[in-house]
């Protein structure tokens, strides 16, 4: 399996930052790594750390690259403090069986996209798309809110005398 990139720099930095996260991980994780193919492009092998901390980089920072971190907590509490206790706010998820701790985390959670039972990668085309947090600027994209994303409002007037 592997994952492209959009550029070297992109690529390069995304192993850099599984490599740091790797020296401080206390069990290896998997991938994360170059990978050389046929078709031309930077393309990385997924990588994921099964014990990884809130403190760590990888678990810190928005890495747009293919890096998972699994931060184990132990009960739903720590769960959403953990998931709050960041900088960013792009995208947010739970897994669960109970409607009780879906809805809370719905309502509680300090991200921009909240997803329950599924992957927070992708949303459909017509709803907004958007974080909080350092991960939003201006407008959401996509849906109705898109107009307001690529559109510049002026108000101008003219005296005809």
């Amino acid at each position: 399996m592997s994952a492209p990139s959009s550029t070297r720099a992109s690529s390069t930095r995304t192993c850099a930052t599984s490599r740091s996260a790797r020296t401080k991980a206390q069990s290896s994780p998997f991938g994360g790594e170059l990978l050389q193919r046929e078709t031309p492009g930077h393309y990385l092998q997924p990588a994921l750390f099964t014990e990884a901390n809130n403190n760590m980089r990888i678990a810190r920072e928005e890495i747009f690259g293919p890096v998972a971190a699994v931060i184990r907590a132990k009960n739903y509490e720590e769960a959403l403090a953990i998931s709050n206790d960041t900088e960013f706010g792009l995208a947010s998820g739970i897994c669960t069986t109970s409607l009780k701790y879906a809805s809370h985390y719905k309502r509680n959670s300090e991200s921009g996209m909240v997803m329950v039972n599924l992957p927070t990668a992708g949303v459909d085309y017509h709803v907004p798309f958007g974080g909080r947090k350092g991960s939003s600027y201006g407008a959401r994209e996509q849906g109705s809110y898109a107009r307001e994303f690529y559109t510049t409002v002026k108000t101008a007037y003219t005296y005809p005398g």
